[in-house]
């Protein structure tokens, strides 16, 4: 290949100008001693959890009563090093300024075996969520598809994992693995959301959940969904209030939401029962047992076509 050697002389003043930048734009790098959580050792925590919660769909196949013990207590010893270390660099980011002389792997040890006490609980209602797509998708032919098959129930499950760490104060790494999933199947759940058993996604490209949704038990909904906030709070000056405050809408038991439709504002409750229509926009509270839809639109048809042609619509 031929090079243009004047051209290859620009380079060393590119790299000077970039390095100016790096004092310049000081937040878009991170030139310190102590590395932050590593994306794809994260990635490779989330497959190993998912080998964890479904047994024999994942890598490791032909798994049975007498080796799965062992297959699984390999899986737990290993997710317990690989999550103390990223979750004690988490740590180590957010604490190096307030104390940088903190213990952050003694820190993390107790955060990460904790999560790992807590996935029985997660399987559990897992089963539900699993249950609640056969049950609510007639399209689907076994328990074993929706597992392989449904980006649904990935999207659910890397929350369901992620959420945990939420709550047990963990920063970045639950946010990291929302996205992971949110990148491969076009679902965005924020990790703080609370979501009840019995949750299912159908289809699921492009529905948003916010981080202070609540959502009651057997709750569906379906592609393109938003349940977002209304309005953001600001400070004295103007400025961007960040913190949990409610600014998205709460879902009761049962509720079922049709494509494309988006719920807007934390005091915005779907009450129990209710069903919200495609395309509907909703900020404000709906009673219990309610179907909220938009009205029917007209059809016109333009132009006159042979019996046997496709008719064209314009609304």
């Amino acid at each position: 290949m031929a090079t243009d050697v004047r051209l290859k002389e620009e380079l060393p003043s590119i790299t000077d100008q970039l390095v100016e930048t790096y004092t310049e734009c000081s937040r878009l790098n991170h030139l310190a001693h102590e590395p932050l959580p590593n994306r794809d050792a994260v990635a490779n925590i989330a497959g190993d959890l998912f080998e964890v919660l479904y047994p024999g769909y994942g890598k490791r196949q032909n798994l049975h009563i007498g080796n799965i013990a062992y297959y699984v207590g390999s899986l737990v010893d290993a997710l317990h090093d690989k999550l103390t270390t990223q979750i004690a660099r988490a740590l180590r980011h957010e604490l190096c300024h307030e104390s940088p002389h903190a213990d952050c792997e003694k820190m993390a040890q107790p955060k990460a075996v904790e999560l790992l006490r807590r996935l029985p609980a997660v399987r559990k209602t897992l089963e539900q969520d699993v249950d609640a797509a056969f049950r609510g998708d007639p399209a689907a032919r076994s328990h074993h598809e929706i597992i392989f098959c449904y980006p649904g129930l990935e999207a659910i499950t890397i929350y369901r994992v992620a959420h945990e760490l939420h709550r047990l104060g963990v920063p970045f790494i639950p946010r990291m693995m929302t996205e992971l999933a949110h990148a491969k199947t076009g679902i965005d759940i924020h990790p703080g959301a609370t979501i009840g058993s019995g949750f299912f996604i159908d289809h699921g490209t492009g529905v948003v959940i916010g981080e202070t949704c609540h959502l009651g038990r057997n709750v569906k909904l379906y592609q393109g969904v938003t349940l977002g906030a209304l309005s953001f709070t600001k400070d004295e000056e103007g400025g961007l209030l960040h913190g949990t405050y409610k600014r998205h809408p709460t879902l009761e038991d049962n509720v079922i939401v049709y494509a494309n439709a988006t719920i807007l504002g934390g005091q915005t409750v779907i009450g129990a029962r209710a069903v919200v229509g495609s395309n509907v926009w909703l900020t404000e509270s709906v009673p219990p047992d309610t179907t909220v839809v938009l009205e029917k639109p007209k059809l016109r048809l333009k132009g006159a076509k042979p019996v046997n042609e496709p008719l064209t619509y314009e609304i």
